[in-house]
């Protein structure tokens, strides 16, 4: 279980109408089922956030799909093993940051667009707590993480007047894939669940839950913020 599906099937039965896209193919169809099997309206599309004409394609087919482009949630990233910045391999290096900031950049230059067209939009990026902090031997993630708190910073700043809103999320740790190596070792899932004052993970769904609402018209005066949900990891 992901965020991504997680905020896919809140969306929906929100009344959404959701195009899911996955460099995963199966996963997306996966999603678009649980939606359809529920009564809500999914289509599917293979992308690779790393290839900007995928999504611009990715866009376009969301537009021809569903006549219009209101919602979008940057969501796609990848993880590393451990580095330190002097180990870090370069193409690595290259690997992390062509997903998690490039994406996000190629993402919002044809989803803008497509907002400014039906007179205006809202845009969730996910970044991470570590694009608010530092973490030993992740350089590269946490360079991104912090470029795309950045970019929304930006973006936002420029499209406020044309009635885009764009803002990030920072996520704690949450148990989702992208964790199961920390939390299957006992005493390194305690270690990090103990950074959080809650002293726990994270669930998909609180995440989806704080994403679904920077979306709707419950945060119109919102814009340009970087919100963590991360059981109060960052307030110390």
């Amino acid at each position: 279980m992901g965020i991504g599906r997680e905020i896919a099937r809140l969306l929906a039965y929100q009344g959404a109408a959701v195009m899911c896209a996955d460099i995963n193919p199966d996963a997306a169809c996966e999603v678009v089922r649980l939606i359809t099997n529920t009564g809500g309206k999914a289509s599917m599309i293979e992308t690779d956030v790393r290839d900007p004409e995928q999504c611009r394609q990715m866009v376009a087919a969301t537009v021809e799909a569903f006549g219009g482009l209101h919602l979008a949630v940057n969501n796609a990233g990848v993880s590393t093993q451990p580095y330190t910045t002097v180990t870090h391999p370069i193409d690595e290096w290259r690997r992390i940051l062509s997903t998690n900031i490039d994406g996000v950049f190629y993402c919002l230059k044809y989803e803008i667009p497509e907002m400014l067209n039906v007179g205006g939009g809202s845009i969730v990026n996910v970044s991470s707590i570590l694009g608010l902090v530092g973490w030993e031997s992740a350089c590269a993630y946490v360079t991104a993480k912090h470029g795309v708190v950045g970019l929304t910073k930006t973006a936002a700043m420029e499209f406020a007047r044309h009635g885009v809103r764009i803002n990030a999320v920072n996520p704690g740790f949450v148990d989702t894939l992208m964790t199961a190596g920390v939390r299957a070792v006992a005493a390194e899932h305690a270690r990090v669940a103990a950074k959080h004052p809650m002293n726990r993970f994270g669930n998909p769904n609180e995440i989806a839950s704080g994403i679904a609402w920077l979306l709707s018209d419950e945060a119109p005066f919102l814009t340009g913020i970087s919100m963590p949900i991360d059981g109060g990891y960052t307030a110390q």
